[in-house]
């Protein structure tokens, strides 16, 4: 058994079937997973600087100190990676003036906004730990973070369906070569979660997008099929070198338009945590707290040097059901691994490389099972769908979050995820005032 009583546990060897938080593989299965949550994490990563025209090098490496700042914080007990956050992403565009995937002058407007918000997270965990974690289960009980975890599968969806079908600004119908690409991705993906063998089977996203890169090198380089692979930008970049820090700007315009995100930061949180603990059957509700702390402290320094705010990623935790793994050793590795490739300009460059064809393939998986989580959530807490408030509150989350309904308040910007879950709190809770008994 393992040791619960010091602040990180002892992990127990373990070889097959599902392995627990506390538990882990041998040393050589730990850093080849760990290798996957980084592949995993990578083109949200990347994408979400770049819409918001952060240095992408940076956001990788925060990434990993992130990681590593959260895994503190929780006392390596609950299994999570930290990336960056797209509820950011539309506050820091209207904060800054910028336009998406543009390079942004104003950056440094932007971090001292992601700076204070992660202050406001961490004053949150703080207030979690003081006086516990019931009244945010009152505020928002599974239906609710259900409904919030698949509205946020659903606002990426047409991220990975434009990725998918190589939709660019210079080819807004996209093409069929790429969504065919996509598919094989897929297909390839699916393939080895169900039916490779031994070892291979717990490496789906890796070993499928290794198989969909090499398909689109052959079509495209090699029959002239597509636009071909450039890797002049590889062959050129530096082995090692600083990625471009920026230093904070703090204005009250900025502030205020950016802060407020720390509320979808909350319950996205909440929900991965409530997901997570439902895959593993343990109750990791009493490290909310230290959650939400470690969160707010990575994204404060992440944003104090020109990095994205951070965020536990859904990305990984869809690996995680795939294989059903959730050491936290592979997190350590996973950290370790995008510290070291965020100080390589020529990795960032080979990872620029990866046909978005391929990025949306993986996406389309990794999206599609953060939406399936909620309903493990609804199932495993018994959640009532014959009751009209849970009905109507649910689905008006999830078309929200599906069409990415946006919406200004006062001047504050709220993306589909915004919507989505600040419009199923007060619904739901709107729908739960003196309401009468419901017919026998």
């Amino acid at each position: 058994m393992s040791d619960r009583g010091g602040y990180f546990p002892r992990w127990t060897l373990k070889t097959e079937g599902r392995i627990l938080p506390d538990e882990r593989l041998p040393a050589g299965q730990t850093v080849v997973l760990g290798l996957q949550h980084v592949v995993a994490m990578f083109g949200s990563t990347v994408l979400a600087p770049i819409l918001m025209g952060f240095d992408p090098n940076v956001s990788i490496l925060f990434s990993g100190i992130s990681t590593l700042i959260f895994f503190i914080a929780v006392g390596g007990r609950v299994p999570s990676y930290l990336g960056s956050s797209f509820a950011f992403i539309g506050p820091v565009l209207v904060a800054t003036g910028a336009m998406a995937g543009a390079p942004n002058p104003n950056i440094a407007l932007a971090l001292g906004g992601i700076i204070v918000a992660g202050a406001l997270y961490a004053l949150i965990g703080l207030i979690v730990m003081a006086a516990g974690h019931r009244w945010i289960e009152r505020l928002m009980p599974p239906v609710l973070t259900g409904a919030i975890v698949a509205a946020i599968g659903l606002v990426l969806a047409p991220i990975a369906i434009a990725s998918a079908s190589g939709i660019s600004p210079a080819n807004a119908d996209g093409d069929q070569l790429s969504r065919w690409v996509a598919i094989a991705t897929v297909a390839a993906v699916g393939l080895v979660a169900v039916y490779a063998p031994g070892m291979t089977r717990r490496l789906p996203i890796l070993i499928g997008g290794a198989a969909a890169y090499i398909l689109y090198l052959v079509l495209a380089n090699g029959m002239g099929l597509g636009a071909p692979v450039d890797f002049s930008g590889v062959a050129a970049a530096a082995w090692f070198g600083l990625p471009r820090f920026t230093a904070p700007v703090f204005s009250a315009s900025a502030v205020t338009l950016i802060a407020p995100v720390v509320i979808i930061l909350v319950a996205e949180n909440l929900g991965h945590i409530k997901a997570i603990g439902a895959m593993t059957g343990r109750n990791l509700d009493p490290y909310l707290g230290r959650a939400f702390i470690g969160d707010g402290i990575a994204t404060m320094v992440s944003g104090s040097f020109g990095g994205t705010g951070m965020t536990t990623y859904a990305e990984n935790m869809g690996v995680m059901a795939v294989t059903r793994i959730f050491s936290t050793l592979l997190f350590l590795v996973a950290a370790a691994i995008a510290i070291l490739l965020g100080f390589s300009p020529k990795f960032g460059a080979l990872i620029q490389t990866i046909p978005g064809p391929v990025l949306g393939g993986l996406s389309i998986v990794v999206f599609g099972l953060i939406a399936a989580t909620a309903g493990r959530i609804w199932v495993e807490n018994k959640v009532d769908f014959a009751d009209p408030r849970n009905l109507i509150t649910v689905g008006v989350a999830l078309v929200l979050g599906a069409g990415n309904f946006t919406l200004d308040v006062a001047g504050f910007t709220l993306d589909g995820i915004g919507t989505a879950t600040i419009g199923a709190i007060v619904l739901y809770h709107a729908l739960g005032w003196a309401r009468p008994p419901r017919d026998a």
